[in-house]
């Protein structure tokens, strides 16, 4: 969807479907454990005025104020300092009950200026969100509250995305995999497998996701992004269950030396 712009205000729209019912819903989308179980590591201090906090890794850190808490049906906050002198982000979830135990979601990014500087930003909102929905899907269909960790390893490649994503998934054994199949990683990788669940392919993201059975139950998405035109890779695991702290405190380590291999070995045949 384009970015829709009145006098003042541009913004970007996204609606989509999810199994639960809108307290479980609710749960996912505006808890810090919730959060962290299906994007990234989040903190929320649940009330008008208090901090919600995203962890992207690396010293990536972005940090906003809450202003709409109308549980289980509405989320706004607003992000400053999200991308240098840009002016302020204000995001609005909105959770409406559907038939069948499922709720629509309705997320809206607002930027308030009618300059253009920043509308490339505002549509790469549209491309990145839609693979985190479909880990929230599988989180709410499969796992809903069971305790969550988190395991990345990402890098920053020498190549283009094209060349960077090649040598990931060939590494992996991905490369070419259907949705639907099974899938383990060869010798020589840290240990995945289960069944394929989406692959998308798009001109600066690329990623597959997997429903994983071990190392321990949850999702694995395996991708590529350019953000800004630098080209880089990532394994990012979403465990679940009693055991799934103790599991990504063991393999993040491996993950990420592993990476760090494959980027030396490919910077080095280049």
């Amino acid at each position: 969807m384009a970015i829709k712009k009145t006098d003042g205000r541009r913004w970007v729209e996204m609606e989509f479907l999810v199994p639960g019912t809108p307290e479980q819903v609710w749960d996912a989308i505006a808890t810090g454990p919730g959060m962290s179980a299906w994007f990234t590591p989040t903190q929320v201090d649940e009330r008008i005025g208090g901090a919600i906090e995203f962890d992207f890794g690396d010293g990536a850190v972005s940090s906003g104020v809450i202003t709409e808490w109308e549980p289980p049906a509405r989320l706004g906050y607003e992000e400053h300092g999200w991308n240098g002198e840009a002016p302020p982000v204000a995001t609005e979830v909105v959770v409406t009950s559907h038939s069948g135990d499922r709720c629509v979601v309705r997320m809206v990014h607002s930027l308030f200026t009618d300059r253009d500087d920043w509308d490339g930003e505002l549509e790469s909102f549209e491309t990145g969100w839609p693979g985190f929905f479909e880990v929230l899907r599988l989180y709410l269909r499969e796992f809903p509250g069971q305790r969550a960790a988190n395991a990345v390893a990402m890098t920053q490649v020498p190549a283009d995305l094209v060349q960077g994503w090649a040598t990931l998934a060939s590494a992996l054994g991905i490369a070419g995999v259907d949705v639907g199949q099974r899938f383990r990683t060869p010798s020589g990788t840290p240990e995945l497998h289960g069944v394929v669940h989406r692959i998308h392919q798009a001109e600066g993201f690329r990623d597959v996701i997997v429903r994983l059975e071990g190392p321990c139950p949850g999702v694995a998405v395996v991708g590529g992004c350019a953000p800004g035109g630098e080209a880089r890779i990532m394994v990012n695991l979403y465990l679940y269950g009693d055991d799934a702290a103790d599991t990504a405190a063991a393999e993040a380590p491996k993950w990420r030396s592993w990476m760090a291999q494959l980027v030396h070995a490919d910077r080095a045949s280049t």
